[in-house]
């Protein structure tokens, strides 16, 4: 098995990245059969962007916080661990935004698309589904279209509902939403097109944000799950993505 590294800057990932390029060898990540990803959750977000095109799979060692999308580091078979690992494949949200100036914006997101006020106002966001108006005026500091491995990230923290990875679901969670009051939000078949517009933009300007990718002053958001694009993570299989998610949804 030929395994590619990807750490993050911080001390503790670079040490780690020595020690296991020196025990497993360091193969170029366009030629490895796993890349092995050293770092936090913000490490394993970027793995998965800058490697998006790439067909081996990602497993990560957790050397961050979190680690919600990382296995557990101790010091077993690597070779042996990735041998029997749960696979799960997660597919991007695609982002297309156009700025007031006309300026188009295309990114992906593996958890979720944000829109945010820039200023004091608050945001007034019409949203369609489909081609179909579902609202008319959202007045906001914004709103988020989260995958269902995004949706225990800044989708549960705005208060949206956590999502199985096999739901086939999209949650579209408002973010302090003041009219209409109390607005849940919703939750979206994954073959959804969703279609979110800026009310004034001049005097209300808002950020369409994919995972790290920002666009500012944006008029319009497109939003749509990819169907070409699809990246796999590895778990090992006490405990899997699966788990770490019903973790999330009973508070453990």
């Amino acid at each position: 098995m030929k395994l590619g590294f990807f750490a993050g800057r911080k001390p503790r990932a670079q040490k780690a990245l020595e020690e296991l390029s020196s025990k497993y060898g360091k193969t170029k990540p366009e030629e490895a059969d796993t890349i092995v990803v050293l770092g936090g959750d913000g490490t394993m977000l970027r793995a998965l962007h800058t490697f998006a095109d790439y067909q081996a799979p990602l497993y990560g060692l957790n050397l961050g916080t979190l680690g919600f999308l990382l296995n557990k580091k101790y010091d077993d078979d690597l070779y042996t661990r990735i041998e029997n690992a749960k696979r799960y494949t997660i597919r991007p949200l695609i982002m297309e935004a156009t700025d007031k100036e006309g300026k188009k914006f295309k990114e992906l997101a593996f958890n979720e698309v944000s829109l945010l006020r820039e200023t004091h106002n608050s945001a007034k966001i019409k949203i369609s589904v489909n081609g179909e108006i579902r609202m008319k005026e959202l007045v906001c500091d914004g709103v988020l279209v989260s995958t269902p491995v995004g949706s225990t990230a800044y989708n549960s923290s705005a208060g949206g509902q956590i999502l199985p990875l096999e739901a086939n679901l999209l949650a579209m969670t408002p973010i302090s939403a003041f009219r209409p009051r109390r607005w849940p939000g919703a939750l979206l078949s994954n073959k959804s097109k969703i279609h979110c517009e800026i009310l004034h933009p001049i005097e209300r300007p808002v950020s369409a944000t994919a995972d790290s990718k920002e666009a500012r002053d944006v008029k319009e958001v497109k939003i749509r799950e990819s169907k070409k694009i699809s990246k796999s993570i590895l778990f090992d299989p006490e405990n899997t993505l699966q788990e770490r998610v019903f973790q999330e949804q009973f508070f453990n």
